[in-house]
């Protein structure tokens, strides 16, 4: 199995998993009618402290906690052998780089990326899993998405699930799917668009053109500063850097996990225009038997991206792929 690599380097497996801060997710999805349907589901939550996500350090401290979560979670779907596995955000570094002329074999490429991203890897590249995949073609460059994860705590999350039989096809960032999740819906933004994904530690902001991301930062949740300052930030960066005409939607995730309605009040008034809320079911319908209640919603949202994550146009980094 491979660390980093193309969210289209592999099919989507039938069940995801999700292990974050403060839950242990899961979801499955069938096929209906020609139709995604979330047909099973399962949360626990963690204590707190159980998971504490580092892109250097350990993050599972109390391994019996995450464990048993995971257990549970594992039962209620089915006990599926091969699964996709969603981990957070700060578990990596990604960073948007341009090269004004790219190498011709991929090889040469490679070690390009490699050398470019090691000034800022907070440990030694000999250490890390390094993903990159195409972005936006420019008149003054090609860009590319690129990931940098250490590869001992990448190992952690396999090893967890691995322990219950589950074989981790794909390991992925949890707001990129999110990302898919939107862009796998009936109606997905058409031109540019910012997502605000709030977790219970941090907060990722992405914005996307085209399919691709141009922009992505993660704060952590104790970091000075509102998040709608964050957002702002982010929204004059992208007028001043990225040449950004306007947003077209303004998507908001995670808000089970704040005040949802405060959240989106304060991020209306810093950027002018409407907030929506990330929606699975416009992806993928949910079975009769389940009730969408907001935070149901919020965990879903990443599951089901990756689960359709075949049917979506983004390009992004997964955690599975580069072993280097």
């Amino acid at each position: 199995m491979s660390l980093l690599g193309s969210i289209h380097d592999a099919a989507a497996p039938a069940t995801a998993v999700e292990i974050a801060a403060n839950r242990v997710s899961a979801a499955t999805i069938e096929q209906r009618g020609g139709q995604p349907v979330v047909s099973a589901y399962a949360i626990e939550p963690l204590p707190d402290g159980a998971l504490v996500p580092s892109l250097t350090t350990i993050n599972t401290h109390n391994r019996t906690q995450v464990a048993t979560a995971l257990a549970r979670v594992l039962d209620k779907v089915g006990r599926p052998r091969r699964i996709g596995l969603l981990i957070p955000d700060q578990v990596a570094r990604v960073s948007i780089v341009r090269f004004e002329k790219v190498p011709g074999r991929a090889h040469d490429l490679e070690q390009l990326i490699r050398w470019q991203v090691k000034k800022a890897a907070p440990f030694p590249i000999e250490e890390a899993q390094v993903s990159h995949v195409p972005g936006i073609v420019a008149p003054d460059g090609h860009d590319f998405v690129v990931s940098v994860a250490r590869r001992a705590v990448v190992e952690e999350y396999e090893a967890l699930v691995a322990e219950h039989g589950a074989h981790p096809g794909i390991v992925d960032l949890s707001s990129f799917n999110v990302v898919n999740a939107v862009l796998g819906a009936a109606n997905p933004p058409a031109a540019d668009w910012l997502l605000v994904d709030v977790a219970a530690d941090s907060a990722s902001i992405l914005i996307v053109r085209g399919g691709h991301v141009i922009f992505f930062r993660n704060r952590a949740a104790d970091a000075d500063g509102s998040l709608a300052d964050l957002v702002h930030q982010s929204a004059m960066y992208y007028e001043d850097r990225l040449q950004g005409a306007g947003f077209t939607r303004v998507m908001l995730a995670g808000a089970g996990t704040i005040d949802a309605d405060q959240a989106r009040r304060s991020l209306e008034e810093r950027l002018t225009t409407r907030v929506e809320a990330v929606d699975p079911r416009q992806a993928a319908s949910l079975a009769d038997r389940i009730a969408a209640a907001p935070q149901l919603l919020d965990a879903l949202s990443p599951l089901v991206g990756l689960l359709l994550r075949d049917r979506s146009a983004v390009h992004d980094p997964q955690l599975a792929g580069d072993r280097a």
